[in-house]
């Protein structure tokens, strides 16, 4: 046994976080994401299936390790990008600030209703966003700009406090939005490498640093932050994410589209199933103390009356 699981149970760990650091940056440089749409899911899954961590605590620390792990490979896809030309810095520049006063907002939420409903919101938000990518991969641009600065801040400080909530980079939002405000699509997944560090960063930081470890959060969790599963996907998701790059400049940019839309769509389902069958298991979980509380009454209620 080691960490409290046999030696079988920790190669199948190590290898699903591997093999998540690989994903991860890949789609990082292919389709402008953080990584937090499989970090997310993946660590969840370890925490709850391997260390049998309580889906509360493990939904939560998910998302702290996630914002932690996409540092590095946001940097080193958000480099690629720029030095193919793909970085829209004047958007950056009017974004920096309310993104980072989203992320604190963000953060904050996600502390005092943490738990198990992000799963669900998790799910829902990233369901809705594959299936309007998807539909919509052939579709005009809804508008044709950009709005001005007051709608490009609140544009986004959403992404930046919804990211930050759910663990992703900002990518997963971002190029949507860009897209249906007549940016190309790669300029927009260029354009959201740069944006997921304006959201990971400080998210990791004050995931680390701003709360208590959590009484039964798997071993190596610091604050909100699983530092020994980063270090198993960091390495391989940094050197991953220029292949992605590469790749991508070689798609048309409606398959890119579709491609990010069909990926974002399997990883929400899983996680959306994993929220509801939790609520579930809960629900089912009062009825029946509810039911053995009323036995034990009726219990009473006929000693009583024999006697």
């Amino acid at each position: 046994m080691i960490l409290g699981i046999t030696f079988v149970e920790l190669a199948i760990t190590i290898g699903v976080l591997l093999l998540c650091g690989v994903l991860a940056g890949f789609l990082a440089g292919l389709l402008g994401v953080g990584g937090g749409i499989i970090f997310v899911p993946c660590f969840y899954l370890v925490f709850t299936g391997f260390f049998k961590i309580d889906p509360n605590i493990a939904i939560v620390v998910a998302t702290g390790t996630s914002l932690l792990c996409m540092i590095p490979t946001s940097i080193s896809a958000a480099r690629s990008q720029y030095k193919k030309g793909n970085t829209d810095i004047e958007v950056i520049k009017s974004w920096s600030i309310f993104m980072l006063l989203g992320v604190v907002v963000g953060i904050l939420v996600s502390k005092v209703f943490g738990g198990a409903w992000l799963t669900l919101l998790f799910g829902s938000v990233m369901i809705l966003n594959s299936l309007n990518t998807l539909f919509r991969a052939k579709a005009k641009p809804a508008f044709a700009s950009l709005p001005g600065k007051f709608g490009q801040s609140i544009i986004s400080f959403c992404i930046a406090c919804f990211s930050s909530m759910l663990g992703i980079g900002g990518g997963t939002l971002t190029v949507p939005v860009l897209n249906a405000c007549s940016v190309p699509p790669h300029k927009a997944i260029g354009t959201s490498s740069a944006v997921s560090l304006f959201v990971c960063v400080p998210g990791a930081i004050l995931m680390l640093l701003t709360n208590e470890t959590p009484a039964h959060a798997p071993i190596g969790t610091y604050g909100l932050v699983n530092v020994l599963a980063a270090m198993c996907v960091v390495p391989v998701s940094y050197l991953c994410a220029p292949l992605g790059v590469n790749v991508g400049k070689n798609i048309k940019p409606t398959t890119l589209k579709r491609i990010f839309a069909i990926a974002l769509f399997i990883i929400s389902a899983r996680m959306l199933y994993s929220g509801l069958s939790y609520y579930l298991q809960d629900t089912q979980t009062v009825t029946a103390n509810t039911q053995v509380q009323e036995q034990v009454l009726d219990n009473n209620s006929s000693i009583v009356e024999n006697n």
